[in-house]
């Protein structure tokens, strides 16, 4: 997301004789985090109405895949990762700093909006969404680690499927960590050959019948299936679920993630859109709009009577499309850069 999953614009020189010309950013990849951005907020969006039949199959279909694919494509985009100074600064800015900042900002918001008696703020106890980027830090740190492994990816599966078995630690969402953390492992393991899999012709065709399966099955599964499964927070006992039901229904999860992942690249725009520049800030709309979303929740907004119809679930949607896309624009981001991309080369010792 954003600077999570920027694409790096490694700097050159003009093009001439002598040096090549300078890399230019891939729009697929900007595309796709745009797109996958909206169904962030869309699906955070529809968190109260789950008890209007229609939005609670939609919320299911988003949470079958959507956390999944930010982070393949994070994975995919944090391949360069390594202990050298600059890429351990830039850690701390670009994840650190803003956890640091939106942990206190949301704990603040909820104190004063959710009427809370007390002021609490645990930066070990992630609030709301900034889970993703205590997540993030601790894949980032283990990246090294993962890619001199000589099978990481079924070993992030096994470490995955462990981890609900019993009760980990509370603190760091250390279910999340490991959990998901198969989905960090094989964008790591991904080359640009694997994404050109899903750009062949046909694949488009294949991507939307998939995702129409896919949506079509979220209605089937709705009632079914109680829908803190897809959290990916809560071991097998939180269901009542013995360890082999449980293991077989998280690695059930996993491929039907990894293959409506697929699906939606497949889907993915090639060229430049309008919407393809605003793929580079989706951090901004990551961090920003769970404020948004809070205080609708506060208000009881999403929870009333003419949210629970068509109608409300259409104006949900719109809602949710133009919030995600207003908070990567421009403007946004010069007021908010100061907490989401903050500057702190005076924080860091000198060579």
């Amino acid at each position: 997301m954003g600077s999570t999953l920027t694409q790096t614009a490694v700097p050159g020189q003009a093009p001439s004789a002598a040096a090549p010309a300078p890399k230019t950013r891939d729009p697929f990849f900007d595309n796709a985090k745009y797109l996958a951005i909206i169904l962030v907020v869309l699906g955070h969006a529809l968190a109260g109405m789950r008890g209007y039949g229609v939005a609670e199959g939609v919320y299911t279909f988003l949470y079958l895949f959507h956390m999944p694919l930010f982070i393949v494509i994070t994975g995919y985009f944090s391949r360069s990762f390594s202990f050298s100074r600059r890429k351990a600064q830039r850690l701390l800015t670009a994840v650190g700093a803003p956890y640091l900042i939106f942990e206190i900002g949301y704990s603040l918001f909820e104190w004063h909006f959710n009427d809370k008696k007390q002021l609490e703020i645990s930066l070990l106890d992630p609030i709301y969404l900034t889970w993703f980027l205590l997540a993030l830090f601790l894949w980032r740190l283990s990246t090294p680690v993962w890619q001199q492994i000589r099978w990481p990816l079924a070993v992030a599966v096994g470490i995955s499927l462990l981890a609900y078995t019993a009760p980990l630690a509370t603190d760091l969402e250390m279910h999340r960590v490991f959990g998901l953390a198969p989905f960090y492992v094989l964008g790591l393991c991904l080359r640009p050959a694997h994404f050109d899999l899903v750009r062949r012709p046909g694949a488009r065709i294949v991507g939307a019948a998939v995702l129409a399966a896919g949506f079509a099955g979220a209605f089937l599964i709705k009632d079914r299936v109680d829908y803190r499964w897809f959290y990916w927070r809560d071991t097998h006992k939180v269901f009542n679920v013995d360890w082999v039901t449980g293991t077989a229904m998280r690695l059930g999860m996993m491929v039907v993630a990894v293959v409506l992942v697929a699906a939606f690249l497949a889907v993915v725009p090639r060229r430049r859109a309008w919407f393809t520049d605003l793929g580079a800030a989706t951090i901004f709309s990551y961090l920003l709009h769970g404020f948004f979303i809070k205080y609708a929740q506060f208000q009881g907004w999403d929870e009333a009577a003419v949210f629970q119809t068509p109608w409300g679930l259409a104006a949900t949607v719109v809602f949710a499309v133009v919030l995600g896309t207003a908070l990567c624009t421009p403007p946004v981001q010069k007021i908010f850069r100061w907490a989401v991309e903050p500057r702190a080369s005076w924080a860091f010792v000198s060579k």
